[in-house]
């Protein structure tokens, strides 16, 4: 009956909502490409011999209801309770316009890494703001536009040291005021690069002996103090000094700047993001001018488009590390963009008076607390403070914190008989005078009688900071949303439009599956709670991992890189820990393929390897006879290798499994790089094919949005005999060490990626696979004749992604790949990846989100891009004058006087645009150039803006 087909049972919305195709636009589509069904299309493309045994089975796919309803019971098992437990987290309200606007904004969270300026002008500002923000309260030239977490951002501030000084010391002194997290993080990157870690008091420091230092400021026990003395030392013995500086204390603080610091890096979670059980959260790191080219990371530079006008891009090193792949700096791919935003959002909300009556009103509260304390005859310490104190209680403490949850509040548990304590901006006397009580007091918090400061007048700041105008914004709420709005208008993200991007998958982040995120149980957790408050989110962690294992193939799941370069990093420190626990420490080489991803030799050489390149064949794949040669030649040394599966010329190599085993038989272990695992979930398992481990974009195959350039989770997969060597954590007493400052990296974003598999169930994850491969067939089928698809398996067929061959065009008519991407702009779209893993070609991912209808307007507008070459090749157009050297195309160009020999309708409504709600790029192309030799990294004059 009709009736049956329509209820909500029989209708599977999650599948088709997720799944862009309609099953009838599917049909049509393997017609043009030529297959009779989906799976025969599959068959043609992923060689037998690695397919999975068995389908995915998680049981029934839940319906939207059905997975709110199940993710709310999870998350009630977690306990909210007043965390003043400090260590680097703290509890911040996020103002309600950001919460609104960008935090639960498609067009905040959907945007991809600003690559392309031209369609990213909106965050981009944001971001300037955020380094002109970070720049201003540090007291130094330059900062970079966020980095993963406090804790890696002291790793890579010290590896920058070390690249930078002129000592030739191997040594790194670590304040031992510094949050112990931020020391094992620290420790976990130095060993491998044979950097030795002293850690002591600040006054115990030999100069004479580092190449560097890192100062807490103020310490993770409370201590406010001036390293100005420590700093001056090291720089008489070509030393660096590094401060990791609390962004809110610096309102009313001497500045890291004004000491004298190199470095200065910290976390900026508490300018509004919640705590989030550990993340994510926007780290940043400010230096000092003369090193800004040694700085790990993205910059956000100012520079003008062809016009004239300013216009903001990416500057200086961004994606070096595909560039110089071992030898770069860093394998940093990633920034926190989205939390970067809200942080400097918050700080325009507040402007500097107000972010200066926040700081105020933590230290006044923390003064009252510990004035009553005393009063109650307790030792608290130290003397001068910000807003955490320590408390000295004997025997009493496991009494003290007992009491303490029993009034809802958390405190931190320090040594065997001191009591930490961290006030915020949520803060409220209730919250003091439950504390005073769980310490056996009663007394009322009284705010107007005691509003002295606990800080030394030397100490105080006397610099300005957050005096650029865009800081002292009408504070009206009207002002500050129109703001955002304006910004998010100016650029392209998912919501708009495909993000066709390669090796990227930008795929759908459904609603749905981001609405918990913001839920109090998963935002407002602190991350060192003790466990039994978190038993939501362990429930979760275990069932997310057991999906995963049985994805992947794996044994054991880490959530805790909170990136895919990170995850690269763990992977490899996990399969060098396994060798030296195995006696084979010794083993330093790892493979890696021209065609592997384009970090991966970065990470090698941050775990202390040496990579060997090994060549790729004529049609792409790994050269396997050069792969066994190296092997076998490097056979007592070979440790690893590196390879990307499916290849990152989009093909599946069927070769795969001899890589494998050639590796195994000369003592190495295979790291499978999991950035194209969006071709093979319910497939094929990489666990199954010889990967020992994986690392898994989260926030590419499993749905977590790039937020514009973060945040990412790049959780690994081992093996079992690599299990016990997964990074550990110091708050869980692991004797293995982090590579992230929270235990499970940024638990508050992977609800996202456990909704999305409990709605497709696997038959839906598989299901999603098909379509992507589907996807980037028609669209390789469409596009066949007008340009040549670079790479294809031996049926002709590519995986999820292929690679567009623009080369020709530049021959015969000097359209550059460059020159097809920004004319793509005016069609709508943001341009397929550029010009990797080849040289002047595009590389297209449509992913299984987009239809039928958002795929033909790409193909148009590919389409109509080479159709404007041909009138070049034919002379009808000119060479220079063209729609294609001009794109992208403004209003501006659209309104004044038109002196190009084509008209402004070619210009402006090429194939594929809409013509009703035409997106118009703000600024015409960005010179980049100009902005090299012309680097400026804060915000300019307000009259700039103006002027564009």
């Amino acid at each position: 009956m009709p009736f049956e087909l329509t209820t909500y049972e029989a209708y599977d919305f999650a599948n088709r909502r997720h799944i862009g195709p309609s099953p009838s636009e599917m049909e049509e589509m393997l017609r043009t490409i030529g297959f009779d069904s989906l799976d025969a299309l599959i068959d043609a493309t992923v060689p037998k011999a690695i397919r999975q045994k068995a389908p995915l089975d998680f049981g029934p796919a839940m319906s939207e209801r059905d997975a709110l309803h199940h993710m709310k019971e999870v998350a009630s098992k977690n306990q909210v309770l007043t965390s003043l437990i400090g260590q680097g987290y703290h509890g911040t309200t996020t103002p309600a316009p950001i919460l609104r606007n960008i935090l639960e904004n498609p067009a905040w969270y959907t945007a991809y890494t600003p690559y392309q300026p031209e369609i990213s002008q909106g965050r981009l500002e944001a971001l300037l703001n955020y380094q002109t923000m970070v720049s201003d309260l540090t007291g130094l030239d330059i900062a970079n536009a966020s980095l993963l977490d406090e804790s890696t951002a002291a790793a890579e501030a010290m590896t920058m040291a070390m690249r930078s000084a002129k000592s030739k010391s191997q040594t790194f002194f670590v304040d031992e005021n510094c949050h112990p997290q931020n020391i094992a993080v620290i420790q976990t990157r130095a060993e491998p690069l044979g950097i030795e870690i002293v850690v002591g008091c600040p006054d115990d420091l030999d100069a004479s002996a580092v190449f560097g230092a890192i100062f807490q400021y103020p310490g993770t026990y409370g201590h406010v103090r001036d390293f100005t003395s420590q700093i001056t030392a090291l720089h008489e013995h070509k030393a660096l000094a590094i401060v990791a500086a609390d962004p809110l204390s610096l309102a009313l603080l001497k500045s890291p700047g004004e000491m004298g610091a190199d470095i200065a890096i910290g976390s900026t979670q508490r300018f509004g993001v919640p705590m989030g059980y550990g993340g994510p959260h926007a780290a940043y790191m400010a230096t000092r001018d003369a090193f800004k080219r040694s700085m790990p990371g993205r910059i956000i530079g100012v520079s003008v488009d062809s016009r004239g006008n300013k216009a903001l891009r990416l500057a200086l090193q961004t994606r070096e590390q595909h560039i110089r792949r071992e030898k770069a700096n860093s394998n940093v791919c990633t920034a926190q963009a989205l939390l970067a935003v809200i942080a400097s959002m918050y700080a325009v909300y507040h402007g500097p008076d107000g972010i200066k009556a926040i700081a105020q009103s933590v230290h006044r509260k923390t003064s009252r607390l510990a004035k009553g304390l005393e009063a109650m005859g307790f030792d608290v310490q130290p003397e001068v403070f910000f807003d955490t104190i320590t408390v000295k209680v004997g025997n009493l403490q496991g009494v003290i914190l007992q009491a303490a949850v029993a009034n809802g509040i958390n405190l931190r548990k320090i040594g065997a008989d001191r009591v930490g304590i961290s006030l915020d901006e949520q803060t409220r006397p209730e919250t003091i005078e439950a504390v005073w009580r769980a310490f056996g007091g009663d007394m009322k918090d009284d705010s107007k009688a005691n509003r002295a400061y606990r800080l030394p007048d030397s100490m105080l700041r006397e610099s300005a900071y957050l005096t650029h105008p865009i800081f002292h914004l009408n504070r009206a709420e009207a002002e500050i949303t129109r703001y955002m709005r304006r910004l998010a208008d100016r650029d392209l993200a998912l919501d708009r439009a495909m993000i066709p991007l390669g090796s990227c998958t930008m795929k759908l982040n459904a609603t749905i599956e981001m609405i918990p995120v913001t839920w109090p149980e998963f935002a407002n957790l602190h991350p060192f709670v003790p466990v039994d408050q978190a038993r939501g989110y362990h429930e979760m962690f275990e069932d997310l991992n057991a999906k995963l294992c049985d994805i992947t193939g794996y044994d054991a799941i880490s959530q805790q890189p909170n990136s895919g370069a990170q995850g690269e990093y763990a992977g490899l420190l996990t399969i060098r820990k396994y060798h030296a626990a195995n006696g084979q420490g010794h083993r330093n080489v790892c493979l890696i393929p021209t065609s592997a991803h384009g970090t991966n030799p970065a990470s090698a050489q941050m775990v202390g390897y040496k990579v060997v390149v090994v060549g790729s064949d004529a049609d792409g794949n790994i050269d396997v006879a050069d792969f066994r040669a190296k092997a076998e030649l490097h056979s007592d040394a070979l440790a690893a290798c590196m390879i990307t599966y499916p290849s990152t010329h989009g093909v599946f190599e069927e070769t795969v499994q001899e890589v494998c085993k050639i590796t195994h038989d000369h003592g190495g272990q295979v790291y499978i790089d999991g950035a194209n695992m969006n071709a093979m979930v319910g497939l094929s398992r990489p666990g199954d094919i010889g990967g020992d481990v994986s690392h898994l974009n989260l926030h590419k195959t499993f749905c977590i949005p790039h937020g514009g350039g973060g945040p990412g989770m790049g959780p690994i997969g081992v093996k079992a005999h690599l299990a016990e060597h997964l990074p550990g954590h110091p708050e869980y007493g692991s004797d293995v060490g982090p590579v992230s400052a929270a235990p499970f990296g940024s638990p508050s974003i992977l609800p996202v990626s456990w909704a999305y598999i409990l709605l497709m169930g696997g038959a839906g994850l598989t299901q999603a696979t098909k379509v992507a491969i589907l996807n980037a067939n028609y669209i390789a089928a469409r596009l066949e004749g007008a340009f040549d698809i670079l790479y294809t398996s031996k049926t002709g067929r590519v995986a999820h992604e292929c690679i567009i061959d623009t080369r020709p065009l530049n021959e015969a008519a000097d359209v550059t790949v460059d020159d097809c991407a920004k004319r793509l702009m005016d069609s709508g779209f943001h341009a397929p990846t550029m010009s990797w893993p080849v040289a002047g070609t595009l590389m297209v991912e449509p992913t299984e989100s987009e239809p039928k209808a958002e795929l033909d307007r790409f193909c148009d507008a590919m389409l109509s891009i080479r159709a404007e070459a041909q009138e070049i090749i034919d002379g009808t157009m000119d060479r220079i004058n063209n729609p294609l050297k001009n794109a992208p195309h403004t209003v501006t160009d659209l309104i004044e006087t038109w002196d190009r020999p084509y008209s402004r309708e070619q210009a402006c409504y090429p194939a594929g645009a809409m013509r009703g709600d035409k997106y118009w790029v703000p600024v015409n192309r960005v010179d980049n150039v100009h902005g090299d030799r012309h680097l400026i990294c804060t915000c300019p004059p307000l009259e700039a803006y103006e002027e564009a």
